[in-house]
């Protein structure tokens, strides 16, 4: 199965036994504890590591990869007692996909003196309410999957000014994997005559305003522009607005629960056209909800599957048991969560941990540099991850299949 959201095949793993702190940190801590080596010293009790994704609702398929696999990464920590004296917890809060309930996650959170920092969000608008929050505590947040640049860099990415000084990334941006899409749809597919629609939200709008700044210097002309709800089902009089335009082939700025019915929805309208999207609609629910042989979509890093960096991330979860696939994020919510535990062993150094040295661990993962499923995982001077690189899908025999992957080179 490739890197999306594969159905692991064993039963699910028996539930992880929910801690209370202990020893010298006596602030108890929400989280659950998996993994665990009976030879480790804990006697200092339970640190934290946040999650804030969406574990319901649509868009649960890649919130739950990423949960797993940080979930993975602290059960592997605590085998190998990687932080002398203490056990580590995740204690993953549901965001929804919505800004105000990540920002009511990241208050909760904000509140145990054992936590650690927080990987998350999936949803760049609801990272813009939750890295205020964060930052005000200067409690670290790495985000697997977050791609707007606003959230480092600001509006102006003429005058990039960093905006979060306790948030990082571990995948690139939209300012690289937009014209990487225009790249391969213009320069590659020849399409010319392209229909841009948007879902309205800031990953969305991000995207679509970069792919069509590129297509069009590229020549294509973007015949016309539309948006939608975020949870409109029914595309038919934007269809039909699209329609007079003839377009040879759509963007959509958004995600996979509008683009799936949107594929087939303008396809059954007589616009057999490929519809391409971003990382957002790359996921295995995109076909089932009416994505159709021959529609494109980006994503962040190589296909997760033929990264020999990968092969024991992809291995351990499996046999870990998990009911969910890791999907799109999995690989970068890993290495996210290992670069926060990474950063806390520097830190504590052996000592214990307080709420003083917070500010320590953020500049602890600002140095981070480690091998890590994706690849190398370092930050540059924003908090951005130095992987730039980008894989082109599309949909073949109901599959989504590689079909280009490299960086964005200008």
């Amino acid at each position: 199965m490739r890197n999306q959201t594969m159905k692991a095949s064993a039963l699910v793993a028996a539930g992880a036994l929910l801690l209370t702190a202990c020893g010298t940190n006596k602030t108890e801590s929400g989280g659950t504890a998996g993994g665990g080596n009976a030879n480790c010293d804990t006697s200092k009790g339970t640190l934290v590591v946040g999650v804030i994704a969406p574990l319901s609702g649509e868009l649960s398929a890649l919130g739950l990869g990423i949960k797993n696999s940080a979930d993975l990464a602290v059960r592997e920590a605590n085998d190998k007692c990687a932080v002398p004296g203490y056990k580590i917890a995740l204690d993953a809060q549901d965001d929804q996909k919505n800004p105000q309930q990540g920002a009511q996650a990241a208050t909760k959170l904000s509140q145990d003196d054992n936590l650690l920092g927080v990987v998350g969000t999936l949803n760049s608008s609801v990272s813009l309410a939750v890295a205020p929050i964060l930052s005000q505590n200067k409690i670290v947040q790495v985000s697997p999957a977050n791609t707007s640049d606003s959230l480092t860099k600001g509006e102006d990415l003429n005058a990039p000014k960093r905006q979060f000084p306790t948030y990082f990334r571990t995948c690139t941006v939209d300012s690289l994997q937009g014209p990487f899409a225009a790249d391969f749809l213009v320069g590659e597919q020849s399409k010319k005559k392209i229909a841009i629609v948007t879902d309205g939200l800031t990953y969305g709008e991000g995207l679509a305003a970069e792919f069509a700044k590129k297509a069009e210097a590229l020549g294509a002309q973007i015949v016309t522009r539309q948006k939608i709800g975020e949870k409109d089902t029914d595309f038919s009089s934007v269809i039909a607005a699209i329609k007079p335009s003839a377009p040879d082939a759509l963007y959509f700025g958004g995600q996979y629960p509008q683009a799936g019915p949107m594929s087939k929805q303008l396809k059954d309208a007589g616009l057999d056209i490929p519809v391409m999207g971003g990382d957002g609609i790359f996921d295995d629910k995109f076909m089932s909800l009416g994505g159709k042989d021959g529609d494109y979509a980006t994503s962040v890093g190589a296909p997760t599957d033929s990264l020999e960096s990968a092969k024991t991330f992809i291995e351990a979860y499996n046999k870990a048991g998990f009911q969910d696939g890791y999907s799109a994020y999995g690989a970068f919510s890993y290495d996210a969560t290992n670069a926060i535990i990474g950063a806390a062993v520097t830190t504590i150094n052996g000592g214990e941990w307080s709420t003083d040295k917070r500010e320590d661990l953020v500049a602890s993962v600002a140095k981070y540099n480690a091998q890590g499923a994706t690849g190398a995982i370092t930050f540059d001077e924003f908090g951005d991850s130095t992987n730039k690189v980008l894989t082109v899908y599309s949909v073949s025999g109901g599959e989504w299949v590689p079909a280009k992957t490299g960086t964005y080179e200008g």
